[in-house]
């Protein structure tokens, strides 16, 4: 049987994976993408500690942050699209000089 201990440490290491993807990466597909792996670690973290302490409530919390994601990627990947079509680019740096 695999230990609590273990499950978190691979959450953590795929949290500050995310974490660094967000702060270094300049694509917002890989924004997006990072931002997912972020959601994921902490969901890992949360299924590992409610079956370490026998609750079903992190199960529970893990499904509304699988929601929330979905509904992040379906708005998100809408407005790259429609960015894109209007820009050419989809670079962060580009894009914080928006005119009109």
């Amino acid at each position: 049987m695999v230990q609590t201990e273990t499950f978190v440490m691979l959450s953590a290491v795929l949290f500050i994976l995310g974490a660094m993807g967000v702060l270094l990466r300049r694509n917002a597909i890989l924004l997006f993408m990072s931002v997912e792996l972020m959601l994921n670690a902490s969901n890992l973290a949360l299924v590992a500690f409610a079956r370490h302490w026998q609750q079903m409530e992190g199960h529970l919390f893990v499904f509304f942050v699988i929601a929330v994601a979905a509904a992040e990627v379906a708005v998100g990947l809408a407005l790259i699209v429609a960015i894109f079509r209007s820009k050419q680019s989809i670079n962060i740096d580009e894009l914080h000089q928006m005119e009109g």
